[in-house]
């Protein structure tokens, strides 16, 4: 479904983000994108969806395509219309207004009133404390009913893919299950992911296959039970490797590197 081919990213014309990134998207799948801060996972989102630009980034190299058409760098409200929604880092709602209301505003490029009143009605179902709090005012939601809120509002645009970044951030670990299940049951439903996580375990219990990016570059991917396998993954994401427990922000790049590509 989504094919990225040797993506290249660079901010206020000097800072190159991205550097000959790849990946995709099978349909009806969720893939996995592992990295470190820093390591360009959210740049890609931004690259896929068309919001570089307010951040002053910008392609300069690959091409981005969903379903073989080619959508390097359109513009985000198009994107949305051919089928891509992305759920933010933070939660990004509208903390001002209603539960109802920010549902309704992710319904934007929606024509048909009929087809919303569907979408509603799918979202209260996956998210029945939102339908109980419809008329709350979304700042005042807990964490975990905010992030809720915000891929409810998403799939109000009835996506084909879903993009997540860190929708765990945050969350106490029951409701990390709660949103795991939930992305599960999406992707269940027809809807591809890609996932954006550092919690690698929650990520990889769900997902079909994944990649792991650094600096800007994929340095291993493959199917999500060999990587959760894996004895650099563990080590570096849940410090379980050998000798000694580190995590993965102790463990030097180069060395990551060397073996990786060994």
């Amino acid at each position: 479904m989504l094919s990225v081919s040797n993506l290249e990213v660079v901010y206020d014309d000097v800072v190159l983000v991205l550097r000959g990134l790849s990946l995709e998207v099978p349909s009806g799948s969720v893939v996995a994108l592992l990295g470190a801060n820093g390591a360009g996972k959210t740049t890609l989102l931004r690259a896929v969806t068309g919001l570089l630009v307010p951040h002053r980034g910008k392609i300069t190299k690959g091409t981005v395509r969903l379903d073989g058409e080619d959508i390097t760098g359109a513009d985000p409200a198009e994107v949305v219309r051919k089928g891509i929604a992305q759920v933010m880092e933070g939660r990004r709602i509208f903390a001002e207004i209603t539960v109802d209301e920010n549902l309704r505003a992710g319904a934007f490029t929606r024509g048909s009133r009929t087809e919303v009143r569907e979408s509603y009605a799918r979202v209260l179902d996956l998210f029945p404390v939102l339908a109980q709090r419809r008329k709350s005012i979304a700042g005042y939601l807990s964490g975990g009913e905010q992030q809720m809120l915000a891929i409810g509002r998403a799939l109000m645009a009835r996506p084909r893919l879903l993009l997540l970044d860190e929708p765990s951030l945050g969350l106490a670990p029951k409701l990390v299950e709660q949103v795991r299940d939930i992305i599960a049951t999406i992707n269940h439903q027809g809807t591809s992911v890609l996932l954006v996580e550092q919690n690698a375990v929650m990520a990889l219990s769900i997902a079909h296959s994944g990649y792991v990016l650094e600096t800007g570059k994929v340095v291993k991917d493959g199917r999500a039970a060999e990587l959760l396998a894996d004895s650099d993954i563990r080590e570096f994401y849940l410090g379980a490797g050998p000798g000694e427990r580190r995590s993965f922000a102790e463990v030097k790049s180069y060395r990551r590197k060397k073996r990786w590509s060994a």
